[in-house]
């Protein structure tokens, strides 16, 4: 019987074998999953699936070493180019003996000039999804870093000369308009949309005409950065700035073809950058990127300048959290002269002189 999953409690188990063109080729499995919903425990045993066949045909593999892991590790090219340096510098260490130390120091000799957060996302992160990986499908040994704290953030940024986490400025409505006056309808269009939607510059510039419900004022955003697709609803307003623009086919600059015609008419979530400094210059404002444009300006502006409660603006901008926003999107707009004038300033004292006594007449 090949394998089957049924619910015991809190969590699914499974029961029966793998097959392989038809015939059984483990024992009986009768065991958890430890996985607490359905798509879990079939996740599970698509992964012993593979495991097991591949064990049939090629016989038993062992992950020993960070080379073998890679073997397993089905990476994005992103990541496969990231993974590169990391074989050259520990490819031939054993599993068993990475250590998160280990895989933090690796920063400060692979990219001495760069920030913490780089050595993070490009060396930490990579790494240890490849020995997470090896440990689902093989069991070998988990690992769990600790993040860089903010005192090796600060002695790197000392030492490269060089902040690695500038206070972004957001965009605000006399920003939009300066930057709308100045543009062309297809980039006053992409951020305006930005900033009333709180999409990503990759979701935007991949709208294409399919993704439109005029009649519903509805824009499909394509899943991203761990959320799934939705569809969602803007205002009657910018819908009609979408529709009047005539889709375009922008040009692949890799391959040299032609790709399917998109809303905003860019091919590429960079594609923006150089004619959005243009325009910037040109209306006498300051550069901002869609990043900021978008994401930052659209949560400020509900919260700090509307005073929209934090957990209706992430819930309208796709935060699963508010706590993220409201500790990286929302930007103070105080003075701080202002805030410290406040210390100075001269409170209104009660008025602790006496009544006059009542004089008595002479009758009392």
């Amino acid at each position: 019987m090949p394998l089957q999953i049924f619910k015991r409690g809190k969590y699914y188990h499974v029961k029966g074998r793998v097959e392989y063109n038809g015939r059984p080729i483990t024992s009986t499995y009768r065991r958890s999953t430890k996985a607490s919903t359905e798509a879990g425990a079939r996740d599970w045993i698509t992964r012993e699936t593979e495991l097991q066949i591949r064990r049939h045909v090629v016989g038993d593999e062992t992950t020993n070493t960070f080379s073998d892991a890679i073997m397993i590790y089905n990476a994005s090219p992103k990541a496969a180019k990231q993974l590169i340096i990391l074989v050259q510098e520990i490819g031939d260490h054993p599993l068993g003996a990475i250590s998160g130390a280990l895989l933090k120091s690796l920063g400060r000799k692979l990219k001495p000039m760069a920030s913490t957060d780089t050595w993070w996302r490009e060396i930490v992160t990579p790494a240890s999804a490849v020995i997470n990986n090896a440990h689902e499908l093989d069991g070998t040994p988990l690992i769990r870093v600790k993040p860089y704290d903010k005192f090796e953030r600060i002695a790197q940024d000392k030492l490269r000369g060089k902040l690695s986490r500038v206070e972004r400025t957001p965009a605000d409505k006399e920003w939009i308009e300066a930057f709308c006056r100045s543009a062309d309808p297809y980039n006053a269009a992409l951020v305006r949309f930005m900033f009333e939607t709180a999409a990503r510059i990759d979701q935007a510039v991949s709208l294409e005409l399919d993704d439109l419900r005029p009649a519903d004022n509805k824009v499909r955003l394509k899943a991203q950065k761990g959320h799934p697709e939705s569809w969602i609803t803007v205002s009657p307003e910018m819908m009609d700035e979408l529709v009047v623009l005539k889709p375009k086919r922008p040009k692949n600059r890799k391959t040299g073809k032609y790709m399917a015609a998109r809303v905003f008419g860019y091919g590429s979530p960079t594609g923006y950058n150089k004619r959005w400094k243009t325009i910037c210059k040109r209306a006498g404002i300051q550069y901002l990127s869609a990043h900021p444009a978008g994401r930052h300006g659209f949560f400020t502006e509900l919260v700090v300048r509307q005073g929209v409660d934090p957990v209706t603006a992430a819930k309208a901008g796709r935060w699963s959290d508010p706590n993220l926003p409201m500790r990286i999107y929302a930007h103070a707009e105080t003075d701080e002269a202002d805030v410290r004038a406040r210390f100075r300033t001269k409170h209104v004292q009660a008025d602790t002189a006496q009544p006059p006594k009542k004089l008595k007449s002479k009758k009392e």
